[in-house]
């Protein structure tokens, strides 16, 4: 445990070095500040549109904002906060193969799947705050200016989205032991991504795929019951290990 906590230290604090942990905190905190302040300025926006709207026939009424309007934000500027994430992160494990530089910690005496695991496990800490993060900021501004109260669940809601995104780094994570660059990591996440999509086309399965959880924020109003989730959640749990696991199998036999 001492070699994996030694790795995972210095995985961190490479993270620290290339500015990766500084870029993604700024990101997650503007986002997290964003939702309520765009939601705020929504009616004003709406007020200096008015009249050129007018003119093409188009009359607006008064626009009412509350929490609602900027956790729906929130889910609207999320998915970026995680492609941004995605591309900073897709050369974590390719880079290491063009410089040569995991063989020199494998000759050493480290285990492979450590040095998965290390890398896969930083990235899902990172997510992780990030997303608590963003999060927290939303909930704080929207108590203060709303009332959290009237949105039905948000938790819920965004824990959905924050799986996705821990199923998106599993799946970094395997194709970061077939390919070679990073331009193929993301190549390999589009694919999985658009099967996913595909699939969630198909009435008989949308519920059973990871990108159903995108469809969460529809229970932000109630209308919509947390049960009719739970089996893409579970799935969506179950991929994440199996990937991790068949990843780990995989890098331990691949050529360095």
């Amino acid at each position: 445990m001492k070699q994996f906590a030694a790795f995972t230290k210095k995985e961190i604090l490479e993270q620290l070095r290339t500015g990766r942990l500084l870029i993604l905190i700024i990101i997650f905190c503007l986002f997290g500040i964003m939702n309520p302040v765009i939601a705020k300025m929504t009616p004003w926006m709406m007020e200096m549109m008015s009249e050129q709207l007018a003119e093409s026939g188009m009359a607006i009424t008064t626009v009412d904002v509350d929490a609602l309007t900027s956790w729906v934000q929130f889910f609207k500027n999320m998915p970026m906060a995680l492609i941004v994430f995605l591309i900073l992160f897709s050369g974590i494990f390719t880079t290491e193969y063009q410089k040569g530089t995991l063989i020199n910690v494998v000759t050493k005496g480290l285990k492979r799947w450590k040095i998965f695991v290390s890398k896969e496990s930083v990235m899902m800490i990172i997510w992780t705050l990030g997303c608590l993060t963003c999060y927290g900021i939303t909930f704080g501004y929207n108590a203060y200016f709303w009332d959290n109260s009237v949105v039905h669940n948000v938790f819920f809601s965004a824990v959905c989205f924050y799986l996705f995104g821990l199923w998106l780094i599993s799946v970094l994570g395997l194709a970061s032991v077939f390919c070679n660059s990073a331009g193929s990591v993301m190549l390999a996440l589009g694919a999985a991504f658009g099967a996913s999509y595909l699939l969630g086309l198909f009435p008989a399965v949308k519920e059973y795929v990871p990108s159903y959880l995108l469809q969460a924020p529809n229970l932000l109003t109630g209308n919509v019951d947390v049960g009719d989730y739970l089996w893409s959640v579970l799935i969506l749990l179950a991929l994440i290990v199996m990937q991790s696991i068949f990843s780990v199998v995989v890098f331990n036999k691949k050529n360095l």
